[in-house]
């Protein structure tokens, strides 16, 4: 299994000087597991993930959106394989406020916020509502499940499952959840004894106090529930916008003191399970 991130950021896209070596994009990330394309949301590090796809067409491709706010969402009407007839797009997500998925992506492409309507795209796609604990059998050597993570107007975590050579690959992304007083169960179901082991990270310690509630973690939680599921590496995720290079590093060095198997998501950063 290989995982490849293409964003990392949360909230809001950051370019500049002061953020160019973990990057300003927002979430996406990239998957090759059983000889499978998935993708992890759609914001804007989407975008550069379609212009490398454009080398491999026509592409079929799963796409998890753990929920749909910005930025899981502004890349998708500039991903290029939209645009392109013969691809083949598989959308998973939850159905909300009495709408399908299929019904709340169209409003991402609604006039006046953009000119070309979703139903106007030439690639071939397909919609899949979710369930909370739903067992996708993608193919005979991958799954994908879910569970419901703590974040405003709520969010899916997923736990990807792929065999390869005989030998079980597991990773879990579980990115915009909030931590409880105890290790949140759901999110330690889905790290169980994970290769891998994404995480939200996005506030340090002394900051999360004033932000309570808004639906994020810190790398500390992450390390707690890291140990907790036996996951083997943690990947912290969903890095602050106010947040400089200078400041995710530190971050990392904290985690890492912590616990060894941890690291900072970066643009381009590439692991293989």
């Amino acid at each position: 299994m290989k995982i490849k991130f293409w964003g990392v950021r949360g909230s809001i896209p950051t370019p500049g000087p002061s953020t160019a070596r973990v990057g300003g994009n927002t979430s996406c990330v990239e998957v090759r597991a059983g000889g499978l394309l998935l993708i992890f949301e759609m914001g804007t590090g989407a975008r550069a993930l379609g212009g490398s796809l454009l080398k491999q067409l026509p592409i079929t491709a799963h796409i998890f959106l753990s929920h749909l706010h910005h930025d899981h969402t502004q890349g998708l009407p500039f991903f290029v394989p939209c645009f392109i007839p013969g691809n083949n797009l598989r959308f998973y997500g939850a159905d909300k406020g009495g709408l399908t998925l299929e019904a709340q992506l169209q409003r991402v492409f609604d006039y006046p916020y953009f000119p070309v309507p979703l139903k106007s795209m030439p690639a071939s796609m397909h919609f899949t509502s979710l369930r909370e604990g739903q067992k996708l059998q993608l193919s005979p050597e991958v799954t994908v499940s879910n569970r419901k993570l703590n974040h405003p107007d709520e969010a899916f975590g997923y736990r990807i499952e792929a065999i390869e050579d005989g030998v079980k690959k597991v990773f879990a992304f579980c990115t915009d959840t909030e931590h409880y007083s105890v290790p949140d169960w759901k999110v330690k179901d889905l790290a169980k004894d994970a290769d891998l082991f994404l995480y939200d990270g996005q506030y340090t310690d002394e900051e999360y106090p004033s932000k309570v509630g808004w639906g994020h973690s810190t790398p500390s939680e992450g390390v707690k529930l890291a140990r907790e599921s036996g996951a083997k590496r943690l990947v912290l995720f969903h890095h602050d916008p106010t947040h400089t290079d200078e400041k995710v590093f530190d971050m990392e060095t904290q985690a890492k003191a912590l616990f060894p198997g941890a690291q900072m998501a970066v643009e381009g950063l590439e692991i293989e399970i």
